[in-house]
């Protein structure tokens, strides 16, 4: 059995993690939209491939080194509530990108600034960070073993 890290542990661990799995995601998500253009399906087939691949990486990583693994579980509806919640978090994902990207066409000083040409990344970044929160507080409640 796995020792329970204390919570500070865990959102360390959960933090390098997320990075990493952040990484995997934004390259992914930019490698897409700078071969095939910056049109909002584009970006949106982007967000949706970097988030999905990122998913596989972070259940493996967050089972093994964030949370503990509570035996009264199996493994296939660990996985099963790992995917739906992490479902949730790819609509508010996009969502949240669409919106950035929303703001961006209707606010005209926006149009004339330098983030106009990084309103892609503005928007995947601010979603990832309201992601990110939802993801750890959804895992600590449904996924991890209580003490």
């Amino acid at each position: 059995m796995q020792n329970k890290p204390s919570l500070i542990q865990q959102i360390l661990r959960f933090g390098v993690v997320g990075g990493l799995s952040f990484l995997i995601d934004f390259a992914i998500y930019t490698s897409i939209y700078l071969i095939f253009g910056k049109d909002k399906l584009t970006v949106m087939v982007g967000g949706f491939l970097g988030f999905t691949i990122s998913l596989i990486f972070n259940y493996i990583s967050s089972m093994k080194f964030v949370f503990v693994h509570d035996e009264s579980m199996d493994r296939k509806k660990e996985f099963s509530i790992f995917a739906i919640l992490s479902l949730i978090g790819l609509v508010l994902n996009e969502a949240l990108i669409f919106l950035v990207l929303f703001v961006f066409d209707q606010l005209p000083f926006l149009q004339n600034s330098f983030l106009w040409n990084l309103k892609e990344t503005v928007g995947k970044v601010f979603a990832t960070g309201v992601v990110m929160v939802y993801n750890f507080v959804t895992r600590k409640i449904f996924i991890e073993k209580k003490s």
